[in-house]
């Protein structure tokens, strides 16, 4: 999940695995796979480094648990 903000400032979380495409419309507006959108305030730069750091953080877990069962 990432947090990203609307407009008037309340932030909410989103899953970045639903995210379709990331648009500047000159909002930003998010699409998701289920045809739902989506306008925050971040940019889309840094939509993908939040969506970036997720996905790190996922792999490594994973690695994680992995290496635990052997």
């Amino acid at each position: 999940m990432i947090k990203v903000t609307r407009f008037n400032q309340t932030q909410f979380y989103v899953n970045a695995e639903m995210i379709y495409m990331i648009e500047s419309t000159p909002d930003t507006v998010i699409n998701l796979t289920n045809e739902k959108k989506l306008v925050v305030s971040e940019t889309p730069e840094e939509l993908v480094k939040m969506i970036i750091e997720y996905k790190r953080q996922t792999m490594k877990l994973i690695t994680i648990k992995r290496q635990e069962i052997g």
